[in-house]
């Protein structure tokens, strides 16, 4: 919702209906409550927009739906703002549904040991979009390659098993580096091995091709 705001003159909108995707086994953990689920994750919706004072087209609307290429831990998000129908036996306007928000439950990091208490990191998420699909990675370090392990799965077959890492610096920024892959790490058309990211940055493992990005 916070992030597919939309202002107008007076007002904020935000989308009122959302699609939750699920891999195969965590759907079938929700079998037998999956729509008790669904209200209640509208009904915090509704109670957050609220909180917020965003405004609603309609009461916020939520199904969970099945995704096969998703796996245990992940789930996606797809947004979509609806506006009702303005007469009877009208059919509701639908939006253009906005990417496929798709999270990874980080693995559990050790406690970092730091020389300065103090020290703080800026935690910034890593967006890779791709397709019609854009993959959130929390961090710190994040993996991309062809093997069903990695943070970030690609199937094209000029991918490494382990290909590249996304790591996460201390001040929020980002940084791509080559896992000593078969055809190496592209930025913005240049072979790198380790490399400053920027938001709209074009990187290219084996043939495919994501844009990267930096969500605080």
């Amino acid at each position: 919702m916070d992030s597919h705001r939309t202002a107008s003159v007076s007002r904020v909108y935000v989308p009122n209906q959302y699609t939750v995707w699920l891999g195969p086994e965590d759907h079938e953990r929700l079998a037998g409550y999956e729509s008790s689920l669904a209200q209640e994750l509208a009904a915090y919706l509704l109670e957050h927009a609220r909180r917020h004072d965003y405004a609603l087209l309609t009461r916020p609307e939520v199904e969970i739906k099945l995704d096969e290429r998703l796996r245990l831990g992940e789930f996606g998000i797809q947004t979509r703002l609806v506006k009702p129908a303005a007469r009877q036996g009208e059919a509701p306007s639908l939006g253009e549904e906005g990417h496929t928000m798709v999270y990874s439950v980080p693995p559990k990091q050790k406690e970092a040991r730091t020389k300065d208490p103090v020290q703080r990191v800026r935690e910034t998420r890593a967006i890779v979009t791709l397709d019609d699909r854009r993959y959130v990675l929390d961090g710190p370090v994040a993996v991309l390659g062809r093997s069903r392990d990695c943070d970030c799965v690609f199937s094209d077959p000029n991918v490494s098993r382990r290909h590249a890492e996304l790591r996460r610096r201390s001040n929020g920024d980002w940084e791509i580096g080559d896992l000593g892959s078969t055809n190496g790490v592209k930025v913005n058309g240049r072979r790198v091995d380790r490399v400053r990211l920027a938001p709209g940055d074009e990187v290219q493992l084996g043939t495919t091709r994501f844009t990267f990005d930096i969500e605080a």
